[in-house]
């Protein structure tokens, strides 16, 4: 069954920079999914596996511009410890952090530390990366009607939410 709207699709997939290191897999895990045509992955990767079926394997190049983009100055910036939610006692640079905004809450990483602030940068841990994917295909099914009400595929056990 080839990928078109509304198909649930699996795979699995190994992430590195280009012509750099490996960053993630799904090797030894669960596939990934997502429910094609609803903006569930990056718009250059949708576009790819658009069409594809099972056992289709692939390799995908995006420039930064098509995977996160290119840093944003204005995500990073100072805000008091106090607005971490969660945040262990002892933080150190490096560290993922979620910021309480009037918007709600906000996946940063922790540059420096200070006794009442931290520095924090909140944009795509591979904003500015050149990626590199290598895909395989490993399901394609009709999403449900509840995947299709909730706009993203549902997993083993039912959400994934």
């Amino acid at each position: 069954m080839p990928i078109k709207k509304n198909s649930v699709v699996s795979f699995h997939y190994r992430l590195g920079q280009v012509g750099g290191e490996l960053l993630e897999q799904t090797e030894n895990h669960q596939p990934a999914m997502y429910l094609h045509g609803h903006g569930n992955i990056l718009a250059a990767m949708e576009k790819a596996f658009e069409g594809r079926d099972v056992g289709d394997t692939f390799s995908l190049d995006l420039k930064a511009d098509e995977a996160y983009g290119k840093p944003d100055p204005n995500m990073r910036g100072r805000v008091p410890i106090k607005h971490l939610l969660n945040a262990p006692k002892r933080l150190q640079p490096g560290m993922q952090v979620k910021i309480n905004t009037g918007k709600g809450p906000v996946d940063a990483r922790v540059i420096k530390v200070g006794k009442f602030n931290v520095d924090v940068d909140a944009n795509h841990p591979l904003a500015g990366l050149d990626l590199s994917f290598d895909i395989e295909i490993v399901d394609v099914r009709d999403a449900s009607e509840e995947e299709l009400s909730h706009g993203h595929a549902h997993g083993p056990g039912g959400h994934q939410h």
